[in-house]
């Protein structure tokens, strides 16, 4: 039987990248435009109701200036500080 992703761990990822947008000093709006989609596209990344694949995602990082090497790299310190996380709940 597969594991699901703990909440927190899918909750880092949008996290991670909406911090990556701030110290870009970029709006959702000017990163959506870079990448001729709606604003609520970058919305609902950053907020984990969309999940990129990783092409996708290396789009949004070139956007906004970032490496995909980094991002993973700044991703695995922020989920090993998470630790294993809350595993959710079958329904």
């Amino acid at each position: 039987m597969a594991t699901r992703i703990p909440i927190e761990h899918r909750n880092a990822v949008g996290s991670l990248l909406r911090e990556l947008r701030k110290e870009a000093e970029l709006t959702q709006l000017e990163v959506a435009t870079r990448l001729d989609r709606a604003q609520s596209y970058v919305s609902k990344f950053e907020s984990g109701e969309l999940r990129l694949d990783v092409l996708e995602l290396r789009e949004v990082l070139e956007t906004i200036g970032a490496s995909l090497d980094a991002f993973v790299a700044r991703l695995e310190r922020e989920l090993k500080a998470i630790g294993p996380g809350t595993k959710p709940q079958r329904l």
